[in-house]
């Protein structure tokens, strides 16, 4: 998962916080577990606090800013005020009709296209209100294996699971299947019927998600069966529909009961130890399976051929008789790790023999370990992309775009392979044929403006290294520096072991929060949720939203003062004026108490010096005062 990934998503965690959300969210994932029926969710659906939240959920979203068919984006609905939208929410619920669906096809690695289907901003604002109140119902009945779009769960996850499966539990058959255009084949009836066996008993609510999925494809027509890639719900959706394969291959091994009694004892964490309860169903002569899923790309790992054959039939014909999903052919296979590869989110795996095992029962026996690869797939588009980055370097876009903005643009991407293929266990070797390729470009490319980091040390050249490059990459004889900026070396990366989830990480728990991340030290919550549910009069959803942000990130302190604000003293400034050109943007507000901001209306000079010295403000508090005071243009009368 990239670093931008993981702040997003606790972005929204700490975001339920922000809008009193996070106590209902909390109640319905508890009432989920306890096998509670929920038959009023519409309710809760249109709640103010979740409108807002849902909000600022969708702004923080890349995709926001992507028109649908009626060409609008987060830029036009942050012109509203906090009360028109809430209103044109809870009114689109009364009687909801989604607008057409925008479709973009999107190149894949094979030379084929996968179809995104783009709602207009205001459905997928529609779509994030709705997922906000389903996911904690779901995640309660969702299977521990699953790791696709899910909150505190990653790909890297994933990995470490099946890792895991191959080195520790010794399960080196894998079923492969692969579900052909599972995306574009969901029956629509039997995932309304899963959303009402997961508990989910609001039939106005059932009634939203099937026009919802149901809604036109601008140019194509009316689906009769799909979850449409590009909508904020589908990956819920889609997880709802596959929960049902998890519990069911679950069921053949992990939910298995034992014939013979074992100790169900618990980790010092807290956390199940299934060990003993695995060893007693090893007992009862049960063939060990397990799955590793990843949205609709999941591998089901298990001891022997003999029972990986069964496997693959059984789970072949469970698709097609209680989903109604085809695998296909070509791509569905079993694998035997200790012979071959087999491909999984990006990586090629297998296990390759290392010493012998030391333990009692199979002391002698070979011992096997993980070897892993990047994808052939995955490097040439690592490849390819690395040959437009150079060349964007050498030629850019235009004359105003600089070099610098390239150049950062080729680091970031470097820096994000390298946190996600650093995975695989022979990543070095994979890496070190594109870094000699790269290498030649650069030095054909470049050869007057290239500098290598053995010159710059040897002749104490001046030249621009970022923080994050010098600590990744700062001891590295593969840096190079083209004008004097550092080039971040694809060779240089090693392999980094991939984590498993953290047992018990949970967003809806108040135990499990604290394994994802820290409370907000510092900051008055009443007084958050006093100005969350008190939007300023007449100004946008954006500016009540910034608010939010900021006395979050000022600690409920005014900028000014540096002293703590009660919930009538806090006022929200522009620092240029709206007259002036000042927008509702983060960057130009900033909170001050009352009294600051009182000082700032005053345009007589005298009163102004006045009314200063009263506040016995030090050096640095005065210059911000004035500084605030010069760019909101005030004159002397």
């Amino acid at each position: 998962m990239t670093a931008r990934k993981r702040a997003l998503k606790k972005a929204k965690l700490r975001h339920a916080e922000y809008y009193d959300f996070q106590a209902v969210q909390d109640g319905l994932y508890k009432d989920s577990k306890d096998g509670k029926e929920f038959c009023n969710l519409i309710e809760i659906i249109i709640m103010p606090e979740n409108i807002r939240m849902a909000y600022r959920n969708l702004k923080k979203n890349p995709g926001s800013h992507t028109p649908g068919t009626d060409r609008k984006t987060i830029n036009d609905i942050e012109k509203l005020t906090d009360e028109q939208l809430i209103n044109k929410i809870q009114e689109k619920f009364r009687w909801y009709r989604p607008q057409s669906v925008r479709r973009v096809e999107i190149p894949k690695g094979n030379g084929k296209v996968r179809p995104l289907g783009i709602p207009t901003i205001m459905d997928r604002l529609v779509q994030q209100c709705v997922l906000q109140v389903l996911e904690p119902i779901c995640e309660a009945k969702f299977h521990e294996h699953s790791y696709g779009f899910r909150p505190n769960r990653s790909t890297g996850n994933a990995i470490a699971q099946a890792y895991k499966n191959m080195q520790m539990s010794h399960l080196h058959y894998v079923v492969d299947i692969d579900i052909k255009g599972f995306f574009d084949n969901v029956n629509h009836g039997k995932l309304l019927k899963q959303l009402w066996t997961l508990g989910i008993r609001d039939k106005k609510l059932i009634s939203v998600i099937s026009t919802m999925l149901k809604a036109e494809v601008a140019g194509i027509g009316f689906p009769e069966k799909g979850t449409p890639q590009g909508g904020i719900i589908s990956p819920l959706l889609s997880n709802v529909v596959l929960n049902e394969l998890d519990w069911w291959l679950a069921s053949q091994w992990e939910e298995f009961p034992s014939k013979y009694p074992f100790n169900d004892r618990r980790n010092p964490n807290g956390s199940p130890c299934r060990g003993n309860k695995f060893a007693a169903l090893r007992r009862s002569g049960l063939k060990e399976i397990t799955c590793v899923r990843y949205a609709d790309d999941f591998k089901i790992f298990t001891s022997s051929y003999r029972s990986a054959v069964k496997l693959f039939y059984a789970t072949k014909g469970w698709l097609k008789d209680r989903l109604g999903l085809d695998i296909s052919p070509e791509k569905s296979k079993i694998v035997n790790l200790k012979e071959k590869y087999s491909e999984f989110l990006g990586f090629r795996m297998k296990v390759i023999p290392r010493g012998k095992r030391k333990n009692k029962a199979n002391k002698g026996e070979p011992r096997y370990v993980v070897e892993s690869h990047v994808r052939e797939k995955s490097i040439e588009k690592i490849r390819e992309e690395l040959r437009k980055l150079i060349y964007a370097i050498e030629y850019p876009p235009n004359k105003a775009h600089c070099i610098y903005a390239e150049v950062s643009r080729y680091n970031s991407f470097v820096v994000g392979v390298h946190d996600y293929y650093s995975m695989a266990t022979k990543v070095s070797a994979d890496f070190r044929p594109i870094a000699f390729s790269v290498q030649k470009s650069l030095k054909a490319r470049m050869r007057q403006r290239l500098k290598t980091a053995k010159e710059v040390r040897r002749n104490k050249i001046p030249v621009h290294i970022t923080n994050v490059i010098r600590d990744k990459y700062g001891k590295s004889d593969q840096l190079r520096y083209v004008n004097d900026l550092a080039l971040a070396p694809i060779g240089y990366v090693r392999h980094s072991h991939p984590i498993q989830k953290a047992y018990g990480a949970n967003s809806y728990t108040e135990e499990g929060r604290k394994l994802v991340h820290k409370k907000l030290d510092g900051v008055d919550m009443a007084v958050l949720h006093n100005l969350m549910r008190n939007p300023i009069d007449g100004e946008s959803i954006e500016f009540n939203d910034n608010r939010l942000s900021l006395y979050s990130a000022q600690k409920g302190k005014c900028a000014v003062t540096g002293k703590q604000m009660e919930a009538d003293e806090v006022v929200c400034i522009k620092k240029i004026p709206k007259e002036q050109g000042g927008t509702d943007k983060y960057s130009n507000l900033l909170l001050v108490c009352r009294k600051i901001q009182e000082l700032l209306n005053v345009k007589d000079i005298k009163t102004f010096s006045e009314e200063m010295d009263k506040l016995n403000l030090d050096k640095k508090q005065s210059d911000k005062l004035l500084k605030l005071r010069s760019l909101a243009f005030v004159e002397s009368c």
